[in-house]
């Protein structure tokens, strides 16, 4: 479903130079929202210190959002690793309109920041849990 939504041409220039990890954009995270229903901008960024739970945390009750995450791990063998994630964030306590406008534009998003391997749909605080939900959907692509 195309709802005409597109990415900021900063959301795809800033992923760049994150992944690579280039001066400036060393980073732990970003969220993105949908502005005047017409395009996805940087909402907010977290620095290298900040953790999975500090990025769940910034993400609002009952608003949709879009969130990159470089996210530290350990796979199923106990090698110590990393791999970008991009969330989702579509709460069922956020209003119809708001759920399908963020449903519509994933695509979008998931243009803007090509590359990024992962990607996990949370609608409820549980699905954010990392132990019981994130960690087990990206040990599956190590």
């Amino acid at each position: 479903m195309a709802t005409g939504v597109v990415a900021d041409s900063e959301v795809s220039d800033t992923f760049q130079q994150f992944k690579l990890q280039a001066e400036g954009y060393k980073l732990r995270y970003y969220i993105y929202k949908i502005e005047n229903k017409k395009t996805i901008v940087i909402e907010k960024s977290g620095d290298r210190t900040q953790t999975y739970d500090d990025f769940a945390a910034e993400l609002p009750e009952n608003e949709g959002r879009y969130g990159l995450i470089d996210l530290d791990f350990t796979t199923k063998d106990g090698r110590p690793t990393s791999k970008l994630v991009l969330l989702t964030w579509n709460p069922d306590s956020a209003s119809i309109r708001d759920k399908m406008l963020y449903s519509g534009s994933k695509e979008a998003m998931k243009s803007a920041v090509s590359g990024v391997g992962i990607h996990i749909n949370a609608t409820d605080a549980s699905e954010l849990d990392f132990e019981s939900t994130i960690l087990p959907a990206v040990q599956k692509f190590t």
